[in-house]
This record gives C-alpha cells, sequence and structure tokens, in this order.
C-alpha cells in the first residue's frame, strides 16, 4: 500500500480553545490512484493534504509512506520525500515571476544537483503542451498556461506521486477541462493523483471521491465513470442540494 493513514487527527489551539481538523480518519491509497479528496470549506480537506504531502504533522495516529512511518523521519528524510516522491500543484501557482518558464520547472532540480536539468526542464514542457513557450514568464502566460508550467514543474522529477491542491480553483472552465485532461493522462501512465477540490463536477475526472466533512470521511466511493459522474454532480447540484449530498446521491 502506498499511502496509509491510521487514526489521524490534527488539533489546531487557538488561544484556550483547540479546534480539531482531523478526527480519527483512516484512508489507504494504493499506487496508480487518482483520488479526489472534496469537502467544503472548513471541512480538514486541505489539513489533510498537508499531512499527505508531508507538510504538516498529525496531532496523533499513523501515516504510512510506502511502508516507512512519517513521524520517523528526520528533517532531511523528509526534504527528500517531498523533493524525489512528491509533486506539487497547487491553485496559485506558485511561480517565480521574474525567472521564465523553463527556469521555475528547474527548480526542484536544484535541489539534487542534476546534470541534465535543461534536458528534463524541456521534456515536462513540451509534456504539458508549453514546448513553445520556455522562454516566456509567467506574466506573459495565461492562467491556464502558467498552471501547466506548475504541472511540469511537478512531473520534472519524476515524483510517483502528484499532489494538486484546487488545482483548477483560479481557472475558467475550459481551462479547467484543459488541466483535468493532463491529470488524467498523467494518472493513465501510473502515477498516482491525490487532489483537493470542493468543486463536484472537477472531482468527478477522479477515479474515487473521498468526501470530507467535520474532520472525518463521510464517503468514499469509485468513480465508474467519469463522464456519467460529471454529468450526474452537476445535474443534482443545480437543484441545490448539498455537494457531499449530491455525490451520495449520484451513486458514484
Amino acid at each position: 500500500m502506498l499511502v496509509q493513514l491510521r487514526d489521524i487527527t490534527k488539533i489546531y489551539k487557538m488561544g484556550e480553545e483547540e479546534v480539531r481538523a482531523l478526527n480519527g480518519v483512516d484512508i489507504d491509497i494504493d499506487r496508480g490512484e487518482f483520488v479526489a479528496i472534496m469537502g467544503p470549506s472548513g471541512s480538514g480537506k486541505s489539513t489533510m493534504m498537508h499531512i499527505l504531502g508531508c507538510l504538516d504533522s498529525p496531532t496523533s495516529g499513523s501515516y504510512r509512506l510506502n511502508g516507512r512511518e512519517v513521524a520517523a523521519m528526520d528533517d532531511n528524510d523528509l526534504a527528500r520525500i517531498r523533493n524525489r516522491n512528491l509533486g506539487f500543484v497547487f491553485q496559485a501557482y506558485n511561480l517565480l515571476g521574474r525567472t521564465t518558464a523553463m527556469e521555475n520547472v528547474e527548480l526542484p532540480m536544484l535541489y539534487g544537483g542534476r546534470p541534465d536539468r535543461k534536458e528534463r526542464a524541456k521534456w515536462a514542457m513540451e509534456k504539458v503542451g508549453l514546448g513553445n513557450r520556455l522562454s516566456h514568464r509567467p506574466n506573459e502566460l495565461s492562467g491556464g498556461q502558467q498552471q501547466r508550467v506548475a504541472i511540469a514543474r511537478a512531473l520534472v522529477n519524476d515524483a510517483p506521486i502528484l499532489m494538486a491542491d484546487e488545482p483548477t480553483g483560479n481557472l475558467a472552465s475550459l481551462q479547467s477541462e484543459e488541466i483535468m485532461q493532463i491529470f488524467q493522462d498523467i494518472n493513465d501512465e501510473g502515477k498516482t493523483v491525490i487532489m483537493v477540490t470542493h468543486e463536484p463536477d472537477i472531482a468527478a475526472h477522479a477515479k474515487r471521491i473521498i468526501m470530507v466533512r467535520d474532520g472525518v470521511v463521510v464517503a468514499d466511493k469509485p468513480v465508474t465513470d467519469r463522464i456519467r459522474a460529471a454529468d450526474a454532480l452537476e445535474k443534482i447540484r443545480s437543484t441545490g442540494a448539498h455537494p457531499l449530498i449530491a455525490a451520495a446521491l449520484s451513486g458514484l
């Protein structure tokens, strides 16, 4: 099993009060899955993504990544895991404005001192359809193109797991569909994709949807037909049903 969460809790202290962002979460994710973690604002889905991405530590519980207990790793181990095993794509792209698209894609390779940085960066840019935008800076690219650069940056070290946190949150519908097609293609090639979203139509591109509310998993179901799932979720959502209820009713 690639990812195992067991009885994960995350508690934040706000003065004298405690806020339980996660409250006893159990999740297994195997190699090659495309999982969407879905839930409303404040559900705990982003906290879960930060823990899965080794960006934050749980208050209690066990997180095993590829058989290794993450809590037993030191800072150097965690840095290596994030650099070599995890690729990150964020809603806000997180590109450096004064550097070219290709230079942004090269950044993860600087840590490992790879000698073939330029070749790998060019390959990754071509992979996301931006082979003709290598020298463009972020302000010369559309939002969809900037997110493609971010995906190329996540792919360049050939990490087996791609983490995406609201990757279409700043994009128009057409751009969102193009980005989701890239994620589907990446997954079809064997990489594991773990995505956080609050949008039912985006979640329906995954092969499995984990729904979170109030820090607990309330549903975990496969998507057997991505197109059918997207249509069903959109129809039910148009009736005003809560996304979590819509997803459950659609029979995903």
